[in-house]
């Protein structure tokens, strides 16, 4: 698949997720976490799996061979990450936990190298760093007082947790799944965590009875449910097969611009440093992803230039 078409799919992911963190702040007021996420992935995995029978049908050696990598996957990436995120959410601020996930491609990078033994090219090295800037001149507004003043709380932790969580889907998912189509190996784990937030969210208490939600709420569950959850996670899992892990993450840390975009749209004002910062993020995904080039200097250094264009990602 041409990397264009791929990292249009990224910027597809993030915009979905971006609008999520805006939309689900609406659901909660209605749902608990574990009902909210329940039923967003509740009703993707019934279409997900409507749309794997129409298209590829059940391969039952295919399922056999990475049975025990789907149950982890669904279990760590898709239970273990909305546990953690939105539980952590109730115990810190949204500074601390936007912040803690703008850590993502840094994370998943570190879990990159260490199981998929990928090594990290310049490029992707510079784009970690511009966009890791931009996080923080988004989150913090430029303020080094609110750098400073960052707590570790229990909900910091969770939401940190959580990243891992998210960070481990994509690297164990292309280090244990063999055989499989992007659409099987989003379908099952998504299947299996789903299962396993029903089952919760029947022993958590709900803020209002289920016939008094309005339509609006259930139009946000059925938004992250078929755009974030189904085109999202499929895309997702594409951009890790086809472009790897550490480059894919790199598009995260366009959520929290695409947040930030959606809340002044709807009347929150953005500063200066919101927009610089967004400048730095976008800077930090061009250079990574190859659309920004970084100067080659002369002879002495091609031999060490070489051994980054001889790094897995090179057969993607």
């Amino acid at each position: 698949m041409k990397p264009l078409k791929i990292y249009l799919m990224l910027l597809g992911f993030a915009i979905f997720t971006g609008a999520t963190f805006n939309v689900a702040k609406y659901t909660v007021d209605y749902f608990s976490s574990f009902s909210a996420a329940a039923w967003r992935f509740g009703l993707a995995a019934v279409v997900m799996l409507m749309i794997l029978m129409v298209t590829e049908g059940v391969r039952k050696n295919e399922f056999r061979k990475n049975a025990i990598a789907y149950l982890v996957l669904g279990i760590v990436g898709i239970f273990g990450f909305n546990a953690l995120f939105f539980t952590g959410l109730k115990y810190t601020s949204p500074v601390n936990g936007a912040l803690i996930m703008g850590l993502n491609p840094l994370v998943t990078t570190i879990f990159a190298q260490m199981i998929l033994k990928d090594k990290m090219t310049t490029k992707q090295a510079a784009g970690i760093f511009f966009a890791f800037i931009g996080v923080l001149l988004v989150i913090t507004q430029g303020s080094i007082e609110t750098v400073k003043t960052l707590s570790i709380s229990g909900g910091d932790l969770m939401i940190f947790g959580g990243n891992i969580c998210w960070a481990l889907y994509g690297v164990l998912g292309r280090r244990f799944v063999k055989d499989a189509t992007p659409l099987t190996a989003t379908t099952y784990p998504m299947t299996i965590g789903a299962v396993s937030l029903i089952v919760v969210s029947f022993f958590m208490p709900k803020p209002v009875p289920l016939p008094t939600i309005p339509i609006g709420a259930w139009g946000a569950v059925a938004f992250m449910a078929f755009f974030t959850t189904v085109l999202g996670y499929l895309w997702w899992n594409q951009g890790m097969k086809e472009i790897g892990a550490s480059k894919t993450s790199l598009f995260f840390n366009l959520v929290p611009v695409v947040t930030m975009m959606i809340s002044f749209a709807t009347g929150t004002p953005v500063s200066v440093f919101q927009m610089i910062g967004t400048v730095f993020i976008l800077l930090g995904v061009l250079t990574a992803s190859g659309v920004i080039t970084i100067p080659k200097h002369h002879t002495e250094k091609r031999a060490a230039v070489s051994s980054y264009q001889k790094s897995p990602f090179s057969e993607y």
